[in-house]
């Protein structure tokens, strides 16, 4: 679940600096197996143990994160405090304690990391870094990708056919049986700007406009209550949603499903050190496990799509069909974000 926080650009460096609309060969396609503890470097790890301990400040739901790092303690010996909340309380509660100089949390792992103020972040390199594709990988080295929020729309198998399925979106107008049935999460403006980047700023508008008047989608709150509402059936479609999400869902067995439109947005689950972090050694050590070949196919059990080209994804199929696709990874500063917040809830009628 995500609000958005100190995200922004023009579309004009979307295009730019963030690599609006890439080709194929972003996605895991061949699976390597995991080399056991490959990111348990010797001299951290003796520097980590004297810390004892680190806390980590996520977004991942608990039935996912406390596996993941319940293996991190087992295998370094460091014990992790995991502090689970949205989005928006993370981000909020960082700048507290920030202004504060607070040293309360090492590592934080959620998709706002990129947006936080660089001051934030201390710079670091952890090595399982050189195994990312590129666009995970920050430029000024503060945050990482762990994992892949592609974006899709999504549909509950009971109430949509798959052959009704829009071919694009300009085609979810012609559906007015769809009136009042499909959602949205209200902090989608990365989509909107993919949109705007594909599709160009007047023609972008005119499609979300024009779906926007045919179908009048309910502005949700929160991605994984979006996929699990859509599993249900009390939505029957999600006009976007994180694929991953969409793919937990599904795993437990719900009658949902997700299918990929041209532009495809990327936007990544990242790490990031508190440059505060009273673990430091702890917090770049749990960093890099959380970068590992080991860290991400774990993770892709419960549906996380992963950032390091030596993991499959799940399912295998996946890869072929991201790679088939417009991928548009998307990275906001404060100005942009709240440029293309305020664009998303005027289209969408949000005060």
């Amino acid at each position: 679940m995500r609000r958005a926080m100190w995200r922004g650009v023009s579309l004009a460096s979307i295009c730019a600096t963030t690599l609006c609309v890439l080709a194929a060969g972003v996605v895991p396609a061949v699976a390597q197996a995991p080399q056991p503890h490959a990111w348990l470097d010797p001299e951290l790890w003796q520097k980590a143990k004297a810390e004892g301990a680190l806390t980590v400040y996520g977004s991942m739901n608990e039935a996912e994160a406390l596996p993941l790092w319940k293996q991190f303690e087992d295998d370094s010996g460091i014990k992790v405090s995991y502090v689970r909340s949205s989005d928006t309380q993370i981000m909020a509660r960082v700048a507290i304690e920030e202004r504060a100089r607070q040293r309360s949390w090492d590592i934080a792992l959620t998709t706002t990391v990129p947006q936080l103020p660089p001051a934030f972040l201390a710079p670091f390199d952890p090595p399982q870094a050189a195994g990312l594709m590129p666009q995970a990988r920050d430029p000024n080295r503060r945050w990482y990708g762990v994992y892949a929020n592609y974006n899709a729309p999504a549909y509950n198998t009971k109430f949509v056919r798959k052959s009704d399925l829009p071919k694009s979106y300009e085609d979810f107008p012609a559906h007015k049986e769809w009136r009042g049935k499909i959602a949205i999460d209200g902090t989608d403006n990365e989509w909107l700007a993919a949109i705007f980047g594909a599709y160009g700023a007047e023609h972008g508008r005119a499609i979300v406009k024009n779906i926007i008047a045919a179908l009048d989608p309910v502005v949700s709150d929160g991605h994984l209550a979006l996929a699990r509402s859509v599993g249900s059936g009390e939505y029957w479609m999600a006009l976007n949603n994180f694929l991953p999400l969409t793919l937990n869902v599904k795993m437990s067995g719900a009658p949902t499903d997700y299918w990929l439109l041209n532009p495809v947005t990327l936007i990544f689950g990242s790490v990031g050190v508190n440059v505060l972090a009273p673990h430091p050694n702890a917090a770049k050590l749990a960093a890099n496990f959380a970068l590992s070949q080991e860290a991400e196919t774990f993770m892709t059990h419960k549906g996380r799509i992963p950032t390091r080209p030596d993991v499959a994804t799940n399912p295998p199929a996946l890869a072929g069909e991201l790679n088939a696709m417009k991928i548009a990874p998307i990275v906001l500063d404060t100005a942009g974000q709240r440029k293309w917040q305020k664009t998303f809830n005027e289209l969408f009628g949000r005060s």
